[in-house]
């Protein structure tokens, strides 16, 4: 799925929900695809002390961050918008 942030967070992740909030607050209409890590051993392993983390063509944002470094993320990746912003779970 093309210009796509995938957010990594959990059930029950107080962060997360801020997470995903910001995402929604960014400049960018983009798509945004929520992937449990729970429902994954290898994530789980690799993201279980860092959750919400938001990746974008396999680039990283850990927590702390705010909609500025989602933009600015995105405007380093020249990633281009679609029209629509979808939640998807």
């Amino acid at each position: 799925m093309p210009n796509t942030i995938t957010l990594y967070g959990t059930l029950g992740c107080h962060l997360c929900d801020i997470a995903q909030q910001e995402i929604l607050n960014s400049e960018s209409n983009i798509r945004i695809k929520y992937v449990d890590i729970a429902d994954n051993i290898a994530l789980f392993e690799e993201f279980s002390e860092k959750i919400p983390v938001v990746e974008i063509n396999k680039n990283y944002l850990y927590w702390p961050f705010n909609a500025n470094k989602i933009d600015a993320l995105i405007q380093s990746l020249k990633i281009t918008p679609e029209n629509t912003r979808r939640y998807l779970r």
